[in-house]
């Protein structure tokens, strides 16, 4: 099975159009990681206009929960599942916005894999991508680094938590080890900002931190599934029964 295929079979939402895209709506990661670039600047605005964010802040976590949950997954998956890391270098990586809240589609040049292993995904997926928007969200908008992270952990962790989801869904306890080994020696720290366990059969991740995202006018005082200020057990007792988070 190849890489696409398997990506294609397991987790349909992360599929990668092949290809360098045209049109003005694709935006190249490398430039969404530039100081005061534009193309942040308009990720910022799209998901601030959806959702009616109570600050820059919340803002700025809001996206990274959703940006970090789409635009590496592929890597993500496809290391779990083959063990090789595909080039999602910024400069090789493209993403298209929704219309609203999130993004529609992500391009990739070219689907090649990169020589390594664990060291190699953690240098392209965090160190050259994901903690770099970190900061530049945080110097633009004072939003704490930690909790700027804890939306890079959600994200990564979705990665391996979707593919439980799916009609030919993979074994959790598998992608649960996977997981494990992915986030032990994780940089910035994103061991210690949530955990990923089973429930109802799938794979479930529970954050340590907030995304706020319940404070914008979207949100409307709802809680995300995940979020640290539910306890733990009722978090879990509301996935085992596959029940919608309480409401604030």
């Amino acid at each position: 099975m190849t890489a696409v295929t398997a990506l294609a079979r397991y987790a349909p939402r992360y599929r990668l159009e092949i290809g360098e895209p045209e049109g003005p709506e694709w935006l190249r990661v490398d430039r969404i990681l530039e100081l005061d670039g534009p193309e942040l600047t308009e990720l910022l605005k799209r998901d601030d206009d959806a959702s009616g964010h109570v600050s820059a802040h919340a803002n700025a976590l809001s996206l990274m929960s959703f940006y970090a949950g789409r635009a590496p997954a592929a890597a993500l998956l496809l290391w779990a599942l083959e063990g090789h890391v595909l080039d999602v270098r910024p400069h090789n990586l493209w993403v298209k916005p929704h219309d609203g809240h999130g993004l529609a589609a992500v391009a990739i040049r070219s689907a090649d894999y990169l020589p390594g292993g664990l060291e190699t995904l953690y240098d392209v997926v965090l160190r050259q991508h994901l903690l770099p928007l970190s900061a530049e969200l945080h110097r633009r908008t004072r939003a704490g680094l930690r909790q700027v992270h804890g939306g890079v952990a959600a994200g990564c962790a979705m990665a391996f938590c979707a593919a439980t989801r799916e009609e030919e869904a993979i074994e959790p306890a598998y992608l649960l080890e996977r997981w494990q080994t992915f986030v032990a020696k994780a940089p910035a720290g994103l061991a210690r900002l949530g955990d990923v366990t089973q429930a109802g059969g799938k794979l479930v991740y529970l954050r340590q931190t907030c995304c706020l995202y319940y404070t914008s006018e979207a949100g409307n005082g709802t809680l995300c599934g995940s979020c640290c200020l539910t306890p733990r057990d009722e978090r879990l007792a509301a996935y085992e029964a596959g029940r919608p988070i309480i409401t604030v």
